[in-house]
């Protein structure tokens, strides 16, 4: 059976051997800092295997898996896959709350969460004894292998779900991403597992393609910088534009010959900043551009398209009429959510503007679709102004939206007063462009993956 074929399913959990856990056994997978190598982690899973059957998982029902960054999350979601279930994965800093109406909604067999944890604070990966609590004797409510919840940086968290040929799919699609880590070499692993750039850029991917996965001691740039040079092997630091800010915290680093590039995810990185980084570091500043519902669509590793990317292996990209970005996806991955306006016909809509290059088929992304508005019979793309904003001195982060009028939240990076910024706004955009209102507030809402928060509700609760 081809099981990179789109064949994999719940009962079909061969998939995680097949993929994920084959290798030698002396193979080091995992420095956290202690190696972790394929034969002991083989042996931690079926542990786990028969301590979620022991709890009440059974094939074809699902695990709620509420751990934070650790080898036991690791550990137990392979062991979910493996037993032929579905894995629920809800972020660990998620409320109370939040989880009980996920919960209510998704209805796991067993919900695996910490009884005990080590000295977390800004740890990578934390020290955790879970536990299995049994919660209904339901069956999963789809056939997916993975149930996330968006980051809801523009509304409401949706449910999505992915087969496990899909996440199959998306992991051999790596190994033909030019600039990608390679098997041999480490990936200094910073985002989240929970979401798809942590799991499937770093934890899938680098298992199957046997590249170890580093944890820093500590979520600080000098750690990671210490990561990197804790070895001789090529490393690549995978993160979010949060994490570049880490690493240009740093008062001073020597030569790191083994740093091949950084790779990033999630929001475009201003130009400042990757020209601070790459004049710093001597190695490429990489782009990624991705979705919960597919995976990686695009990739720039080397920086050579900024701010375009090339679609990933396999992936198409379509600029539809409406000049919205369109990519395939065979089926809607949405649960519960039958809405034409994000999916049909097998393409995902991905609410983001941009073009397609119809020579090179580069894509460049302009931003959310809802960002262009109509000011005094002017167009205003207000992408643009918040790129401006956010480039301007003094500026540390900036979201602009349009509330009765164009409207700017701003967090300052220092000392820095409204009449400083008008002045300074007015320097580079028309009149038309410019805010009608500023805010300044100490810190702009964030979403638990570190993407600024645009909802327009969420910013005016945010406002002094």
């Amino acid at each position: 059976m081809d099981r990179s074929a789109g064949n994999s399913t719940l009962d079909d959990a061969a998939w995680v051997d097949d993929v994920l856990l084959a290798g030698p056994s002396t193979d080091v997978c995992f420095r956290l800092p202690e190696p972790v190598d394929r034969g002991t982690l083989r042996r931690l899973v079926g542990e786990a295997q028969a301590r979620l059957a022991e709890g009440g998982l059974r094939p074809g029902g699902a695990a709620a898996l509420r751990l934070p960054p650790s080898l036991a999350y690791v550990v137990n979601l392979l062991a979910t896959w493996r037993s032929g279930a579905q894995a629920i994965l809800l972020d660990h800093r998620l409320t109370d709350h939040e989880v009980e109406r996920a919960l209510e909604r998704l209805t796991p067999q067993v919900v695996v969460a910490p009884v005990r944890s080590g000295p977390g604070a800004l740890k990578v990966f934390v020290d955790v004894t879970e536990g299995i609590t049994a919660h209904s004797d339901r069956p999963a409510g789809s056939s997916h292998a993975v149930i996330q919840l968006s980051s809801g940086s523009t509304g409401p968290s949706k449910v999505i779900g992915r087969s496990a040929a899909s996440l199959v799919a998306e992991v051999r699609r790596y190994t033909r991403i030019d600039g990608v880590a390679l098997p041999g070499e480490r990936i200094i692993l910073l985002p989240s597992m929970v979401h798809v750039l942590g799991l499937v850029g770093g934890l899938l991917y680098g298992l199957h393609a046997r590249i170890t996965l580093v944890a820093p001691d500590r979520l600080s740039g000098d750690a990671v910088l210490a990561a990197v040079a804790a070895d001789d092997s090529p490393a690549t630091v995978l993160g979010v534009p949060f994490h570049i800010g880490l690493l240009a915290s740093t008062r001073s680093a020597g030569p790191l010959p083994q740093l091949r590039r950084m790779t990033t995810g999630g929001e475009l990185v201003p130009a400042a900043v990757v020209a601070a980084f790459t004049d710093r570091f001597g190695v490429p500043l990489g782009n990624m551009y991705g979705m919960t519902e597919v995976g990686v669509i695009g990739t720039d590793l080397y920086g050579r398209h900024r701010p375009a990317i090339a679609p990933a292996p396999g992936i198409e990209v379509r600029e539809s009429a409406t000049g919205e970005l369109w990519v395939s996806c065979p089926e809607s991955p949405y649960v519960g959510l039958s809405d034409p306006d994000r999916w049909s016909d097998g393409w995902l809509h991905t609410r983001d503007a941009g073009t397609v290059d119809p020579d090179t088929g580069l894509v460049a992304v302009r931003g959310r679709l809802d960002s262009q508005v109509s000011v005094g019979g002017m167009k205003v793309d207000l992408t643009e102004v918040e790129a401006t904003l956010a480039g301007l001195p003094g500026v540390g982060a900036a979201v602009v939206v349009y509330d009765a009028g164009i409207t700017a939240y701003v967090q300052p990076d220092g000392p820095l007063s409204e009449e400083v910024l008008e002045k300074l706004i007015a320097e580079r955009l028309a009149g038309y462009k410019r805010p009608r209102t500023l805010h300044l507030l100490d810190r702009l809402p964030r979403t638990i993956t570190g993407k600024l928060v645009r909802s327009t509700e969420a910013l005016r609760a945010a406002a002094p």
